[in-house]
């Protein structure tokens, strides 16, 4: 990994879209930090396109689609893209499964809820939980206190075994069933919403991230970016970014759009 310091201007000014995950991301310790959401506004003022890519519900991601300095944003690690269209004072909400499909997989998560509850002691359903219409999400480290690696991996091995996706953000362990995840998503936003192919734009777009979950967007894009907590879990990322800040959360957010911008 590169520093970020060091991108070529000529690349810095071919940026138009910004990708960017939101949990140790754009927060630090747990909480939005003013320098982040500051940065998210002067790249959008800037005529930056500003995209969260989140593994956070979809209570969450209706607000921030209407209330934060965002384009659009996808949810629940791929499950859905939200765009608040201010001029019309309509929400546009794209799911991957339909209602039913959604009800169908809900019960099947809570079945494996039940097993990792019974199986792991310490873990816990995560808080936000009630405001998911796709996914499971629990807990490793967020309101309880930190399990360790290997009990996170069991974690992981309790969706899959019931033939569910799993994926390891900062936080939780989330776990989903479908074939579709970030970049999946990614890719169907960008069509529907803004009727280009994302690899056509590649060169013009920026991925930031800090955990495992991030890997396929690390992978996919050429201008990735880790804050600098992503060396915490460098060790679990398949693909890891190609370039990094020097410091760690929304404050390496907020150094990347800086630097991005002069």
């Amino acid at each position: 990994m590169q520093p970020f310091a060091q991108m070529p201007s000529e690349t810095k000014r071919a940026i138009r879209y910004i990708l960017t995950d939101i949990d140790d991301t754009l927060t630090v310790e747990g909480r939005l930090v003013g320098e982040a959401f500051q940065a998210m506004e002067q790249l959008q003022r800037a005529g930056l396109k500003v995209i969260p890519i989140t593994g956070r519900p979809a209570g969450w991601c209706d607000h921030i689609a209407r209330m934060w300095p965002v384009d659009a944003l996808v949810g629940e690690n791929g499950a859905f893209f939200f765009h608040y269209d201010h001029a019309r004072k309509k929400m546009v909400r794209r799911y991957v499964k339909n209602a039913s499909e959604r009800q169908k997989d809900r019960r099947a998560l809570n079945r494996i809820k039940t097993a990792i509850l019974r199986q792991i002691p310490g873990a816990a359903v995560a808080s936000d939980q009630p405001f998911r219409l796709a996914d499971l999400a629990i807990d490793f480290c967020e309101d309880v206190p930190a399990l360790p690696s290997d009990q996170i991996d069991q974690i992981v091995r309790c969706f899959q075994d019931a033939g569910a996706q799993a994926k390891i953000s900062s936080i939780h362990v989330n776990g989903w069933f479908g074939r579709y995840d970030k970049l999946s998503m990614t890719r169907m936003l960008f069509r529907e919403l803004f009727q280009v192919v994302l690899e056509d734009v590649n060169p013009t777009a920026l991925f930031i991230g800090d955990s495992p979950n991030d890997a396929p967007m690390f992978a996919f894009f050429e201008h990735s970016v880790g804050v600098a907590n992503v060396r915490n879990y460098i060790d679990r990322i398949s693909s890891p970014p190609r370039w990094v800040t020097q410091k760690e959360g929304g404050l390496g957010f907020a150094e990347m759009a800086r630097i991005l911008l002069s």
